[in-house]
């Protein structure tokens, strides 16, 4: 059973925020990835986004298409980031981990095959960033079947009407795009992501967390203030592309920056 709405439950009874750090598996490399997962963690992370590696990151920004040709050329693949998730359970049992990607891995892997696996590994819930909800059904149903949650996105430009079928069929939390464009992108709206939300709202009760754009304390907690959560990605990478030289540092610096958006978020309680 997925640790997914257990742990959101928790939190909304506590009137606390989800914190939701996103890093690419395998960014620098692969041998640092679980280390990292538990620093972030440690700095009070509630879920762990685990990006897989692709080729043609078509949703994301400069900063996280760097990530993924990083961690590719230091050979990750999607087994590898399965084993990542299976050597971070053997310390942490409860935090859950969801891992956001492309559909062409999994179709590779084999649907069936790819939600055993990824149950045994210990995942939670899988967002796959370009499949269509039209299209989800055949996907969805071994997912389902593995105990697994499926999240998907939502954005600015999402009618009423999509934004229903999808809650028709998402599980665990949505995942709300707070701009147009890619990760990483600079222009964040408050009111217009609130406004977003609301609509969101009339659809389902599921937690809507927020990502693209969350650079800092103070975005995390203006936009914690409107939704259920926060998604973290592009300014943990950041500082991975730039101490990648001496990846010794990095748990720390990560470790740094999420705990003080986790006090921002806190500070909302």
């Amino acid at each position: 059973m997925s640790r997914l709405k257990p742990t959101l439950d928790r939190l909304r009874e506590q009137g606390r925020k989800a914190l939701i750090p996103f890093i690419t598996a395998g960014d620098p490399h692969p041998r640092h990835t679980p280390d990292l997962m538990h620093a972030l963690v440690e700095a009070g992370a509630d879920v762990v986004e685990l990006g897989v590696p692709f080729s043609d990151p078509m949703a994301d920004g400069p900063v996280i298409q760097l990530a993924c040709e990083r961690a590719l050329q230091a050979g990750t693949t999607l087994r590898k980031v399965l084993e990542m998730v299976r050597l971070f359970r053997t310390r942490d049992e409860q935090t859950p981990v969801v891992l956001m990607g492309y559909l062409n891995p999994i179709e590779r892997f084999g649907i069936e095959d790819f939600a055993t696996a990824a149950r045994d590994a210990g995942v939670d819930g899988i967002l796959i960033v370009d499949l269509a909800v039209e299209e989800a059904e055949a996907y969805l149903t071994p997912l389902r079947a593995a105990g697994l949650d499926s999240i998907f996105l939502l954005s600015p430009t999402t009618a009423d009407a999509r934004i229903a079928k999808v809650a028709e069929v998402a599980s665990g939390y949505l995942y709300y795009v707070s701009l147009k464009g890619v990760t990483g992108a600079a222009t964040l709206d408050v009111d217009s992501v609130r406004e977003r939300i609301d609509i969101i709202r009339r659809h389902t009760a599921l937690p809507v967390a927020v990502g693209f754009g969350i650079r800092d304390a103070a975005s995390a907690r203006a936009v914690g203030a409107v939704s259920d959560g926060v998604v973290v990605g592009s300014a943990l990478v950041t500082l991975i592309q730039q101490h990648q030289e001496a990846p010794e540092t990095l748990p720390a610096l990560l470790g740094a920056t999420l705990a003080d958006i986790r006090r921002a978020l806190d500070s909302l309680s």
